[in-house]
């Protein structure tokens, strides 16, 4: 199956492809459609863990269960709607390791649903860092949805993996919870870093992994001097928080 565009340039590039198969085919033109947009109707707000409650920012009227933090969101075209496996798992450790009044740390910030739901939990103020660099404007964007500053909340586009600069930036502060919601194949060279976020007793928190690979990320976290105390799964995801090796 083959999306072209509808002109000379997409039949020329078709007919390339199919040069020398004798295979039918059939065309098909797609409407219209506001594709940026026409996935809203299904994002509506949900419940994660025990006290979050993500609401879609074109939602916002609407009413908040009692004892529910709201948490406004809207994610653009950066991963992070609340939805995912791996992110709820976050969410939920973050609930029980952010810790009032400390700073907390997202590597691979994507929309800023994690360290923005650790600001509006209490944290003291949040850093975030993204390969992407539309991640920026979004992640700010949804900190205003919710009341949160610059003053409170700073993100930048950058890899911690190659960028000598940015981690002394971000390492100039010591943090109680750092969050990677990434993949395996990051997570673990992120392994040999994580400890020059992390204060006394900070818990680094990661997600993203697929059940089959938490034991190689699990190993790489040990050998780079960090002991994972939890582990949590859901739906063929996992996430495990770790501390420094006593």
């Amino acid at each position: 199956k083959f999306y072209i565009t509808d002109d000379a340039d997409g039949r020329k590039q078709l007919e390339g492809w199919l040069a020398g198969i004798d295979q039918p085919y059939s065309l098909a033109s797609l409407g219209d459609n506001d594709w940026a947009h026409s996935w809203q109707k299904y994002y509506k707000p949900m419940p994660v863990g025990e006290r979050l409650y993500i609401v879609p920012e074109w939602e916002r009227g609407e009413p908040v269960p009692a004892g529910k933090a709201p948490l406004y969101l809207n994610p653009g075209l950066t991963f992070g709607t609340g939805s995912h496996a791996s992110t709820q798992l976050c969410l939920m450790g973050l609930e029980r390791y952010a810790v009032p009044g400390k700073p907390v740390l997202d590597l691979g910030c994507g929309s800023g649903i994690l360290s923005i739901a650790a600001l509006v939990l209490g944290a003291s103020a949040a850093a975030a860092v993204d390969i992407d660099p539309k991640a920026v404007d979004v992640a700010y964007e949804n900190a205003a949805l919710n009341g949160i500053g610059r003053d409170r909340y700073t993100v930048r586009a950058g890899n911690v993996l190659t960028d000598g600069a940015l981690v002394a930036e971000l390492a100039r502060r010591k943090y109680a919870l750092v969050l990677a919601n990434i993949v395996s194949d990051v997570i673990i060279p992120l392994s040999a870093k994580a400890g020059e976020f992390l204060d006394a007793d900070g818990v680094f928190l990661c997600s993203g992994i697929i059940d089959t690979r938490a034991g190689e990320v699990e190993a790489a976290l040990e050998r780079n001097g960090l002991a994972v105390f939890e582990r949590r799964e859901q739906n063929g995801w996992v996430a495990l928080a770790a501390r420094a090796a006593r």
